[in-house]
């Protein structure tokens, strides 16, 4: 369930591909700009507000002007990809085993967190006072996925229904339904518009934060493998020179001063280095549920 007025209003934020884009060089007189996607991981301003100071960062340290587009689902990246928009995206870690595969796009570095990890994992959760202890008893209740593209909110707790004897999980479940955001489904459970919901660790911990009730309220049933946090992948014909270039200035932010202050605001202690193996439970999880990510289709029901 995609909220679309939000999603309309806050696409007027994010600057446009093509006739945005060509005015911009016509105004600064450089052809060189790179536009990269941000998926709908949680609230979309929270998206922008989270990612802005680190792409003017690169943008000065690169010397290219770097603008963000904020997609109103994590397929999205794939199409924008597919046509010709984007240049680079932060891939989730389903959205980037697909786009390698579909596309050959590069992964170059993702965020280390202050607390050391450079990894997250999928929850299966439910309210506490559900009566819902294991898949058995999950059956004819409504489940709250977060999109088709997604490890944590979709390939993980499909593997995990199957494990346990669901095959088709569309008929098990009285009601299946995508909320878009991993944050809408942890809220859709809480306040129980769904049963079952699905979500990154990430984003469960951090709205615990500021909620109570997520902790006091919520019992996670069963988690993922770990895989890699959100990273920065390029499309696969990118000026060489220039991907070595993000890649330099990723890695050593957290030797400079400005780049330590972004960091910290952006809730990561430095960029590390990642690389196509790093996605392998991934690639294990969608073997689990016979998924072909070649021809894998994403969009949501």
């Amino acid at each position: 369930m995609l909220r679309g007025c939000l999603l309309a209003s806050i696409l007027g934020l994010a600057l446009l591909p093509g006739l945005a884009q060509s005015q911009e060089r016509k105004e600064t007189g450089s052809d060189k700009s790179l536009l990269i996607g941000l998926i709908p991981e949680q609230n979309i301003f929270k998206q922008i507000e989270r990612y802005t100071p680190l792409t003017d960062y690169l943008s000065k340290k690169v010397g290219v002007k770097i603008r963000l587009k904020v997609l109103t689902r994590y397929g999205n990246i794939i199409d924008n990809f597919a046509s010709s928009s984007l240049d680079a995206a932060f891939f989730g870690s389903f959205t980037y085993a697909l786009a390698h595969t579909k596309l050959g796009v590069e992964v170059l570095a993702r965020p280390e967190a202050l607390d050391g990890s450079s990894t997250y994992h999928g929850l299966l959760f439910v309210r506490k006072d559900s009566g819902i202890k294991n898949v058995k008893s999950m059956k004819g209740k409504r489940i709250a996925f977060v999109d088709k593209a997604t490890t944590a909110g979709f390939l993980f707790p499909v593997a995990h229904l199957m494990r346990h004897g669901v095959t088709d999980y569309k008929t098990y479940f009285k009601e299946v339904y995508f909320t878009g955001t991993h944050d809408h489904a942890i809220l859709d459970v809480l306040n129980k518009r769904a049963d079952v919901g699905a979500a990154k660790n990430t984003v469960f911990e951090r709205l615990a934060q500021t909620d109570t009730r997520i902790s006091q309220e919520l019992v996670v049933l069963d988690k993922s493998a770990n895989v890699p946090e959100n990273a920065l992948a390029v499309r696969r014909d990118l000026d060489t020179a220039l991907k070595r270039l993000l890649l330099d200035a990723l890695l050593s932010m957290s030797n400079r001063s400005d780049g330590q202050t972004i960091l910290l605001n952006f809730g990561a202690k430095r960029f590390i280095l990642t690389a196509d193996r790093d996605y392998w439970a991934v690639v294990q999880y969608a073997r689990e549920i016979n998924l072909d990510l070649a021809k894998y289709d994403y969009m949501n029901e």
